[in-house]
């Protein structure tokens, strides 16, 4: 073979590897600028899938306390109503619970007194004060808890202390509150006890003025729950 034709011949693979060689010290020198190399980012962490729960009313107790503050008759009782139609549901994260979110739903047309200072007939009386005159359910039948923020740390005995910020509507007003709760997973059952209180003057919410002024109650009320909700 004629030395022209070797070169002819070889000078293709002096070009690819003399290429290779610089694209090699642009590479180590950090000559190579970030827009010419592509750099392969990390895969973006998986998004744990919430679990739900559907609170199951008939295993739940949602209380409301006014406190006493009558003038008449009935004065140094409190008050114990009941809800007996709520719903909702709850959404945790496995194991961790937040980031997690939590709907309420209570009919107000269900709320009744369940005091045991108190006869058949007067419960009578005052469960038509509180449709007539507190709640007015044709006019507003639910209050709702939309959750906003939930924060959580772990307890003792697996359970979490739950703080949950979120927007309370009553009566047609909407105002933040925050709701504390001792959470506990057990299997498919999620179990909520806890207290919160609210002044019934931010939410318009009348002592009766009827004759018998039996619902006569101070500015506070307490709601207690113990809620249990079923994994859907």
């Amino acid at each position: 073979m004629r030395f022209q034709e070797m070169v002819c011949r070889l000078r293709p693979l002096a070009l690819v590897t003399t290429s290779a060689v610089v694209l090699l010290l642009m590479l180590f020198s950090g000559g190579a600028r970030s827009d010419d190399v592509a750099v392969a980012s990390p895969p973006a962490a998986m998004a744990v899938a919430p679990d739900r729960y559907v609170i199951d009313a008939s295993a739940s107790k949602f209380m409301a306390r006014g406190h006493a503050g009558g003038l008449l008759w009935f004065k140094g009782h409190d008050h114990y109503l009941a809800v007996r139609e709520f719903s909702g549901e709850v959404d945790i994260t496995p194991g961790v619970i937040v980031p997690a979110s939590m709907r309420l739903v209570a009919k107000t047309a269900s709320i009744e007194e369940t005091g045991a200072v108190f006869t058949a007939e007067q419960k009578k009386i005052i469960n038509k004060e509180l449709h007539d005159i507190v709640f007015h359910p044709d006019q507003y039948p639910e209050i709702t808890f939309q959750s906003t923020s939930v924060t959580s740390k772990p307890a003792a005995n697996g359970q979490f202390d739950v703080k949950i910020a979120g927007n309370l509507t009553l009566l047609g007003v909407t105002r933040p509150e925050t709701i504390e709760a001792k959470v506990e997973v057990k299997g498919n059952d999620l179990r909520a006890v806890g207290e919160f209180s609210i002044d019934r003057d931010d939410y318009k919410v009348k002592a009766t003025s009827a004759f018998h002024g039996m619902v006569r109650v101070q500015n506070k009320v307490t709601f207690t729950f113990d809620i249990v909700s079923r994994r859907s």
